[in-house]
């Protein structure tokens, strides 16, 4: 689908202040997902300006933080720090330790793709302790099974749960976001979620950041120190695919953490060993110069038609190889080395919310889209 960008006439910073005014001005319960990140933190500055500054009411605010365990320290320190800021100034924190369910690109090798935050059955390997304060279990949770994304609208349905998600950040949530209700009476997405920061880009983040004053965790700077694009630091979700690389400098930066998550998670070292490689889908020189040419299309075939049940032993692996499957067949002979590759390397290191197939599918859409303009634009149709 296409997406029409268009300018407006203020700046995001505003645009953003006078969305946070109309979320409270609805007069119910107001729910801030906070995580300790760069763009929760760039909200909780715009959010508690305007309680300081007599704009909303902080007894509508409910700040959520899903604690996932396997978190950076200072991270942590910062989620505390805010959490003492929301408290002074008669607002809710609500600090969840639970067994909430993520992706790990780890387990895929164990044929078990999923990893359990504060799993009970691993309390002696946990990575650190819960806070006392927290909250550690709740009726609508399903333990294991929930991940945050299915349980937090379980206990916002009462109010507007406001969400750090930007459009820029991907092509997937570029296009999410266009496809969002935005009909009368449907409110801004059709349910409870808004997104007040979904048009600023990675630099507007950091340069309000910046022009605030707003402290952020020190792992930001090691990672861009030790290399890592400003564009890819992410300090949540540390077992996912999107995040992993950081992961490879954290021996450099935090040994001790390292420690306690090898303990929790032992394959973790898979980073450090195999990172210039298909296994996490990297395109890097050092990948380039190390491995032999590949004919992906010929290995695609044998993955999913000559040994599907050899390469995709798992029920969740079995139905992402299905849908890449489909994608071959509705893109023959349009699909590229380059789209062939793309896809060998998402289904070798898993690809469990399918977010570099939907990447691949409108890849291949706008090269053959570019195509055919191309063809018509040369007289191509006119000598058909």
């Amino acid at each position: 689908m296409a997406v029409k960008r268009v300018c407006a006439d203020m700046d995001v910073v505003q645009a953003t202040y006078i969305r946070m005014k109309n979320i409270f001005a609805n007069g119910v319960p107001v729910y801030l997902s906070f995580s300790g990140g760069k763009d929760s933190l760039v909200m909780a500055d715009i959010v508690m300006k305007l309680i300081k500054s007599g704009d909303i009411d902080p007894k509508q605010l409910i700040v959520l933080f899903v604690d996932e365990e396997a978190m950076y320290e200072s991270a942590i320190d910062m989620v505390f720090k805010w959490r003492k800021k929301f408290l002074m100034v008669g607002a809710r924190f609500d600090w969840y330790c639970i067994e909430v369910k993520h992706f790990s690109c780890y387990n895929s090798l164990t044929s078990d793709e999923s990893y359990t935050c504060w799993d009970r059955t691993k309390r002696d390997a946990w990575v650190r302790m819960p806070p006392p304060f927290s909250i550690r279990n709740h009726p609508a949770l399903r333990p294991g099974v929930d991940n945050y994304q299915s349980f937090l609208p379980k206990v916002t349905m009462d109010g507007i749960n406001v969400i750090g998600v930007r459009a820029s950040e991907s092509v997937q949530r570029l296009q999410y976001m266009a496809q969002l209700n935005m009909g009368i009476g449907a409110g801004i997405t059709g349910k409870n979620f808004i997104y007040p920061i979904y048009d600023w880009k990675a630099s507007d983040v950091w340069l309000y950041l910046k022009e605030n004053h707003v402290d952020i965790p020190i792992i930001y700077l090691w990672m861009y120190q030790v290399g890592v694009n400003k564009n890819a630091l992410r300090i949540c979700q540390l077992f996912s695919v999107d995040c992993v690389g950081s992961l490879i400098y954290i021996a450099e930066y935090e040994p001790g953490l390292w420690e306690r998550i090898l303990k929790r998670e032992p394959n973790a070292y898979l980073a450090m060993l195999y990172w210039d490689s298909e296994l996490y889908r990297r395109s890097s020189r050092t990948r380039r110069q190390t491995e032999e040419p590949k004919d992906y299309k010929a290995l695609l075939k044998k993955m999913l038609i000559d040994e599907p049940d050899k390469h995709f032993t798992t029920d969740l692996e079995r139905r992402v190889a299905a849908q890449y499957k489909k994608l071959i067949l509705k893109w023959d002979g349009m699909t590229r080395q380059r789209d062939y590759r793309k896809i060998y390397d998402a289904l070798v290191a898993g690809d469990p919310k399918l977010r570099t197939l939907r990447a691949v599918n409108m890849d291949i859409a706008s090269a053959y889209a570019d195509y055919a303009k191309k063809f018509r634009m040369e007289g191509g149709e006119q000598d058909a």
